[in-house]
């Protein structure tokens, strides 16, 4: 087992794409964060040795994002950073990365997270229209520019979206919801099931508010820098019922069952923490928040990626020789309703342990109340870069609230992969 203490973390609100923080750039979120957590450790910038962001739609204005968060936020400019990507698990890969580092003893104080800002992705053009612009940049005269503007045509101005190509996989060619209505149809779910875990996800993100308890993860993200102050996550709704997610047509496919209610949304947010050696914590007298104790990161079907937990979880549980029995409260991310729901049911199939995890007998059955306790990404959203921190954050928070152990954080992956993290509290 892995002795790496996670001293604090905090995240801005999530809120949706194109809304309130939508004009603040993924380098200020990700400042927004790392201040605030260096602040409640009660760290100065100076005490930093290294910063590792995930993020996956790397802003062009804001290259090896870690680096930019790092300098904004203080830290002193012989301290390094990098940026990691992983798709949906990028601020996974931050935390395990950070890991890595300690145990190879090149840091001692490392601040990980992820940011996104899906409001910001560019719009692209086409290499045709691209090309045009580019000999319009060369022209050396007014009839070589004028050749040239004549040349364009209406369907040159039609941008390429780039959140959409980003959300498709390059290899099977299927956009993240055409998977998980494949997923669906593989473990016979039906639209009503989905739209009721869907249901439940805002209920208990909406309960988790009313409580504080998600409050006391957040640090505002304050009017100067936002169309207007934000201080909790936007996404969960209070009046959100099954009549409401019933008028929902299919967004992905005509006869599908996939729906925007019970997806999670395109969303815009950051999440940071401070990793350091377990030892070095506990000769300076502090409870961390928790410890990471192992990790594991596994492949699957491109066009499944949603089964990427079922896989990850395996083989983690093999690599750490605990069951799913010893784990007291999971967090899996909530990229669609039909994702959580097939793996539950993967989880306790004993045939789909024999034939594709290679084990004897199911990894076992998810107990419902201790699963995405306090609301998942339906309900709070997924900006893709800052969600994996943010899993091992509410997970880490609601086990010492509830006096708890052992947790597992753990999400599917486009491109089809798994990641599980294994975290513990004192």
């Amino acid at each position: 087992m892995l002795d790496i203490a996670i001293l604090e973390g905090i995240r801005t609100p999530f809120a949706k794409a194109y809304g309130p923080l939508a004009s603040v750039p993924a380098q200020e979120l990700g400042r927004i964060a790392t201040t605030a957590v260096l602040e409640r450790a009660g760290l100065r910038p100076n005490q930093v040795d290294q910063v590792i962001f995930g993020n996956v739609a790397m802003p062009p204005d804001a290259a090896n994002i870690a680096r930019v968060i790092a300098l904004l936020s203080g830290i002193p400019r012989d301290r390094i950073a990098h940026s990691v990507q992983r798709n949906c698990a990028s601020g996974m890969e931050a935390i395990t990365t950070a890991a890595q580092l300690i145990q190879l003893g090149e840091a001692r104080t490392v601040v990980a997270g992820g940011v996104e800002s899906m409001s910001r992705i560019p719009l692209l053009y086409n290499r045709e229209a691209t090309n045009l612009y580019m000999r319009l940049g060369k022209a050396k005269n007014w009839r070589q520019r004028l050749g040239t503007l004549l040349q364009f045509r209406p369907r040159h101005f039609k941008p390429i979206i780039g959140v959409q190509l980003g959300l498709t996989d390059p290899v099977c060619g299927l956009i993240m919801g055409d998977t998980a209505e494949l997923i669906a149809r593989d473990f016979h779910l039906t639209r009503q099931e989905q739209d009721a875990f869907a249901l439940e996800s805002h209920r208990r993100a909406v309960d988790a508010q009313k409580r504080g308890v998600l409050a006391e993860e957040i640090t505002p993200v304050p009017a100067e820098v936002a169309s207007r102050a934000v201080t909790e996550d936007v996404g969960p709704r209070k009046d959100q019922t099954m009549e409401a997610l019933a008028r929902l047509k299919p967004f992905f496919q005509k006869d599908g069952t996939v729906t925007v209610g019970n997806s999670c949304s395109i969303t815009d947010g950051a999440a940071a923490m401070i990793v350091m050696p377990g030892e070095a914590v506990r000769a300076e007298g502090r409870r961390p928040l928790g410890y990471l104790r192992a990790y594991a990161y596994a492949g699957c079907d491109p066009s499944r990626m949603g089964m990427g937990p079922v896989f990850a979880t395996s083989k983690l549980l093999q690599k750490t020789g605990l069951s799913l029995g010893d784990i007291d409260l999971i967090e899996m991310n909530e990229a669609f309703a039909a994702v959580v729901l097939s793996n539950e049911k993967a989880f306790a199939s004993q045939q789909f342990a024999r034939e594709h995890l290679g084990r004897d007998t199911a990894i076992g059955e998810i107990d419902g109340s201790r699963l995405n306790v306090n609301g998942g990404a339906i309900a709070l959203g997924h900006p893709v870069g800052a969600t994996g921190t943010r899993l091992v954050l509410t997970l880490l928070k609601e086990l010492r609230r509830r006096n708890l152990r052992r947790g597992l954080a753990t999400l599917c992956v486009g491109g089809g992969q798994g990641a599980a993290l294994l975290v513990e509290t004192e």
